[in-house]
């Protein structure tokens, strides 16, 4: 990699995973010039869609989906890494299933992720997504995430009896 101050070649100081183990962060120093600076290495993919609900074909944003994911989660103990993780899940999901998912599959794992991290960002996530039109709604997906509460705190129960 060359230097982008004076154009030599750099030598690498550390590499560590980032963005949820989807890239490679280097931290790296000029050999001429002294300067340090940061790259990031990612698996470069073949173009990935998104299958609108009205049949278009959409180019797969990662912007746009960390975007909305992260206001799903202002002001929530939730980290940007946790955000890259979910997004980086999702474009292997479309990688794997041949380049292409719809947008009601997106919107899934999004909730998904979400719902692991942080309740109140799921529900946030779920009030734009899924159209919540009033309270009534708003607390059908609240008994919903109480019942999947006692559903898994039940399991790890019995899991710890056998």
């Amino acid at each position: 990699m060359r230097c982008p101050q004076c154009d030599e070649q750099s030598r690498v100081l550390e590499s560590r995973p980032a963005e949820g183990g989807t890239a490679v962060r280097r931290r790296r120093e000029c050999d001429r010039c002294g300067r340090r600076f940061t790259t990031y290495e990612r698996l470069e993919r073949g173009q990935l869609f998104v299958r609108k609900r009205n049949g278009r074909r959409q180019p797969f944003d990662r912007a746009k989906l960390r975007f909305g994911l992260g206001r799903a989660a202002h002001k929530r103990p939730v980290r940007a890494a946790q955000i890259d993780a979910i997004v980086g899940r999702i474009e292997d999901e479309v990688d794997r299933a041949g380049g292409e998912l719809p947008a009601d599959r997106i919107g899934e794992l999004c909730l998904d992720g979400l719902r692991e991290l942080d309740r109140v960002s799921y529900l946030q996530f779920a009030s734009v997504y899924k159209q919540l039109a009033d309270l009534d709604e708003v607390r059908a997906e609240l008994a919903s995430l109480a019942a999947e509460g006692r559903r898994r705190r039940g399991s790890k129960r019995s899991s710890v009896r056998a």
